[in-house]
């Protein structure tokens, strides 16, 4: 049987999930702030149809948020996490193999059946997804990758494709290529799209059907790749094994400038605990860290300072690593900075798997195996509860430098206490 590739996505991810804890919200303009409330980075479709754009600073656009009686939601990152892991379930059940590309989308590969269509596979996979997690997703379906992403916008933007488009039983592909500008073509970026524009390219189909050799002179065989995606040869293949990452990063801006020792001291801490928190999820332990933190670049006498440091054996035990970084703060703190942001990277990562000892770090396999049992049981705990359930006493209660969310919505998938209650 023929294979085919899907790319399957999640509609406005993180508005959808704010509809579907809140069912009051659903047929409202709905819109997600940023950290620290600044930017709109996600719109329900009928936030998108009163002309709110991506990325509008907050404060600008308030007024015009509050006459058309818009939804504002601060972002609500474990939600949208605990969402996302739950829909890559669903989907996974559904194909053959899935590749997690994003938060909230896939690239899948299934076979085509006898007659070809995949039209009641998609329906069923739509109801499934919009019925067990109320969250509205598009399929769209191709030869390869980059027909797949073709189809999937088609399946968005035109309403009477109902969320599925199938490029390759598409009687008349070149018609659907032509409505999609270069703009909007996966792996064209603004200066290749200029580029293709001064020559007479401005949609997908004449991307497909120029010369291949300009192409290369200008994008290598990056470009040539592309183009051979979109004339349905697959040179993208599933990436099925993701490899491991090399660093880790846990960064935030502060709701308020900070300016004293002890205040940067608790956001490096929870930024540790956080980091590792990733990387006992990811099998990992990492071998160095650096912290950082800056002023804002928008002030004059810009700030920036980090610091850097080795284990003599790799970690993502958060007692050693809280040791390591916390020494650190001292040398990257100056008086009388307003600091805008701090950050912490894990570097140097490895596998669980193995672990070299050190000769003057004594550490009997019994100590590591109860401290593994430890932090797995603190992490069981705040994954139940709630982030935050256990808490490490470096991190401070209640810091005024945390990110400012004064609109945040309910957590019910991820924190016990938002579950709501029904009473008969």
């Amino acid at each position: 049987m023929t294979q085919v590739t899907a790319l399957i996505d999640a509609n406005n991810f993180y508005a959808s999930c704010e509809q579907s804890l809140d069912p009051a919200l659903l047929g409202k303009p709905v819109v997600v702030l940023s950290n620290n409330d600044g930017c709109i980075v996600a719109r329900s479709a009928e936030a998108r149809a009163l002309g709110i754009a991506m990325g509008t600073p907050y404060f600008k656009e308030k007024r015009h948020l509050e006459q058309h009686n818009v939804v504002i939601r601060s972002s609500n990152y474990a939600l949208y996490a605990d969402m996302s892991q739950r829909l890559m379930s669903l989907l996974e059940s559904q194909v053959e193999d899935l590749e997690i590309y994003s938060i909230d989308e896939a690239f899948a590969r299934l076979s085509r059946p006898s007659d070809g269509n995949l039209r009641p596979w998609a329906q069923r996979l739509r109801s499934l997804a919009r019925r067990n997690l109320g969250l509205p997703i598009a399929i769209g379906l191709g030869a390869s990758k980059g027909q797949a992403k073709l189809a999937n916008r088609l399946a968005k933007v035109i309403p009477a494709h109902a969320g599925f488009f199938d490029l390759g039983l598409c009687p008349d592909p070149d018609r659907w290529l032509e409505t999609i500008s270069i703009e909007d073509v996966w792996g064209i970026g603004r200066k290749l799209a200029l580029w293709c524009r001064m020559r007479g390219v401005v949609n997908a189909r004449e991307l497909r059907d120029m010369p291949s050799g300009s192409l290369r002179a200008k994008a290598g065989v990056v470009g040539v790749r592309l183009q051979r995606e979109l004339q349905g040869h697959a040179c993208l293949p599933l990436d099925l094994d993701p490899s491991p990452k090399q660093e880790t990063c846990v960064s935030r801006s502060f709701s308020h400038p900070i300016t004293s020792l002890e205040e940067l001291r608790e956001a490096v801490a929870t930024y540790v605990v956080r980091a590792a928190e990733k990387l006992r999820k990811q099998h990992q332990r990492t071998a160095a860290l650096t912290i950082y933190t800056r002023t804002s670049p928008f002030i004059p006498a810009f700030y920036s300072r980090a610091a850097s440091t080795s284990l003599d054996l790799p970690s993502n035990d958060t007692r050693v690593l809280l040791e390591a970084a916390l020494p650190l703060v001292e040398r990257i703190f100056q008086p009388n900075r307003p600091l805008a942001k701090a950050g912490v990277l894990m570097q140097h990562l490895q596998g669980i798997a193995q672990l070299q000892q050190h000769l003057w770090v004594p550490c009997t396999e019994q100590e590591q195996q109860r401290r593994e049992r430890l932090m797995a049981t603190i992490d069981r705990l705040n994954h139940r509860y709630g982030r935050g359930t256990v808490q490490w006493a470096a991190c401070g209660l209640d810091p005024s430098w945390a990110m400012r969310r004064e609109r945040l919505g309910r957590a019910a998938t991820t924190r016990l206490s938002d579950v709501p209650v029904v009473r008969a």
